[in-house]
């Protein structure tokens, strides 16, 4: 903003206290997930937005974040693609910052699984960088000559590419280096709004493959769910499982919309920003075509760019995808703001649908695990009597287990009336002190003797009688259930003795429910 303000801009952003929402001028309000004002630092960017998304990755959930705005709005800033020398490890970008919390994260989970003493997990990390992705927009010599960047889409419908730099890293330093040798590749040029404005997007795709022992719970002892150890013939198995999860994690960093009347760029500046505004246009589309209710289901532009095919999987695909709307908040820049402001908008309507990326072996061992536990529940119903067999060979539930559900409601419906009756006598109880404590207090009045602290001892003696008439008859209602129920059990013994078979299941009857207030 130094620049801004020697030539008299304003701010025109307003961030409303305690609310994700920013206010544009007077009357233009926008919401969104996150909102972060001018004094935001690079370590509240990523703990709020993107530390849940390297989690993720962790447990096989494919990541995107890419940052979106004018140019010299700060997105290689955020991004952290800049590799400034001068710049502090208080101001690292989101790169540097994941790229740490990636290889803390093995560190961690290798360390823990050493002392719970359980193999640990085996990760393999592999960089990929596509470099500006327009054609000889980097080179001019090789504007004429087809880009070696292929872009194919697998059976399962993720999107992978051919002709771009792979490298297996095994330490941080070396994945930052290979972050370093890219973005000193990258083009910048100077524009009237930029001094060194990006002319290419950047893409840097980071993939974790995760080998573990599968997590406690999902073994093929199966009951794990509510904390039982199904008793099966077979017991349980003790040699560890493993499964296979892999992520794939987009950093993108876009080069900057722009007005050519604005950036008074000419000649071979003028062509890249109208390319840079063609692939941007392009994902405007895609992004209006997925974040549109009324157009569900119709047609999604993805091919008609490489940015919007590349990015497939993140717009509408598996991908948890996170996007950082980079604005000015000088009043010079005010439309360039309000179109970054409606661009965030629509792709916040966008919903993704993602699931655990798991190699198809590890895929079928969790088929075969849930379909084993499955079995085994039904073993156990048929042991425990839950389930029987026809004489057609068609399996339903035993009379028993339906005669037990069926009175298994019927003493909830029980319960629910018992405490709606409990309810009603606690009120009546306290009316019918209320009446008798006037019509004592009343014949007090009478014989001249009546007087409020007289009042209110009758009063408190007459509800101390009431609550003791009223757990008296329960009392008296609960021993006569009793006797019955003695007097029952005593029959049935009787009847067991003399015919030497089981005696039936008995259940208690419920408690009479007998009316504990009267008027006197």
């Amino acid at each position: 903003m130094a620049k801004e303000k020697i030539e008299g801009c304003h701010v025109c952003t307003l961030v409303t206290p305690g609310e994700p929402q920013v206010l544009l001028g007077k009357d233009k309000a926008f919401t969104y997930d996150f909102v972060l004002d001018i004094d935001s630092e690079q370590q509240e960017i990523y703990q709020a937005c993107v530390y849940k998304l390297i989690e993720g990755c962790f447990e096989g959930y494919n990541a995107t974040v890419f940052a979106y705005g004018q140019t010299g709005s700060g997105k290689t800033y955020t991004m952290g693609t800049g590799f400034d020398v001068s710049l502090g490890q208080k101001e690292q970008g989101i790169i540097t910052r994941a790229v740490h919390h990636l290889f803390e994260g093995i560190r961690i989970r290798r360390q823990c699984a050493q002392e719970a003493g359980s193999q640990p997990p085996e990760f393999k990390l592999y960089n990929e960088e596509v470099l500006d992705l327009f054609d000889g927009g980097r080179d001019p010599e090789s504007r004429n000559r087809k880009s070696p960047i292929k872009i194919h889409e697998d059976a399962s419908g993720s999107i992978y590419t051919s002709g771009v730099t792979s490298r297996l890293v095994h330490t941080e330093e070396e994945l930052l280096q290979c972050l370093k040798l890219g973005a000193l590749s990258r083009t910048t040029a100077s524009t009237q709004m930029n001094a060194t404005s990006s002319r290419s997007h950047a893409i840097f795709t980071i993939h974790l493959c995760q080998m573990r022992e599968c997590p406690p719970g999902l073994t093929q002892n199966g009951g794990a769910e509510n904390g039982e150890v199904n008793d099966v013939d077979s017991g349980p198995i003790t040699q560890p499982e493993f499964e296979t999860l892999m992520a794939k994690f987009h950093f993108v960093d876009l080069a900057g919309s722009e007005r050519l009347k604005r950036t008074g760029a000419t000649g071979e500046r003028a062509r890249e920003g109208i390319s840079i505004n063609c692939g941007l246009l392009a994902l405007g589309n895609v992004i209006s075509a997925l974040g549109d209710q009324t157009k569900k289901g119709g047609h999604v532009p993805y091919r008609d760019s490489k940015l919007t095919r590349l990015l497939q999987d993140s717009l509408g695909g598996n991908s948890r995808t996170l996007m950082i709307a980079c604005v000015s908040p000088s009043d010079r820049d005010f439309m360039e703001t309000l179109n970054t402001l409606k661009y965030a908008n629509r792709a916040r309507n966008i919903k993704n649908k993602v699931v655990v990326n798991q190699d198809k072996t590890s895929q079928q061992i969790s088929a075969l695990r849930a379909e084993i536990a499955r079995l085994q529940m039904e073993l156990m119903e048929f042991k425990a009597g839950k389930r029987v067999v026809g004489e057609d060979g068609s399996e339903g539930y035993s009379d028993l287990c339906q005669e037990n559900a069926m009175l298994q409601r019927e003493s909830d419906t029980l319960r629910l009336r018992v405490k709606a009756m409990q309810e009603t006598i606690d009120h009546l109880n306290t009316r019918v002190t209320h009446l008798l404590t006037n019509e004592v207090s009343s014949l007090l009045t009478k014989s001249g003797e009546g007087t409020d602290e007289i009042g209110v001892l009758i009063q408190k003696y007459i509800r101390e009688v009431e609550e003791l008439r009223t757990k008296l008859l329960e009392s008296e209602a609960m021993n006569e259930s009793l006797r019955r129920h003695t007097a029952r059990l005593s029959t049935r013994s009787l009847f067991t003795s003399s015919t030497h078979s089981p005696a039936p299941a008995t259940h208690l009857d419920p408690p009479l429910l007998p009316c504990p207030w009267r008027l006197s």
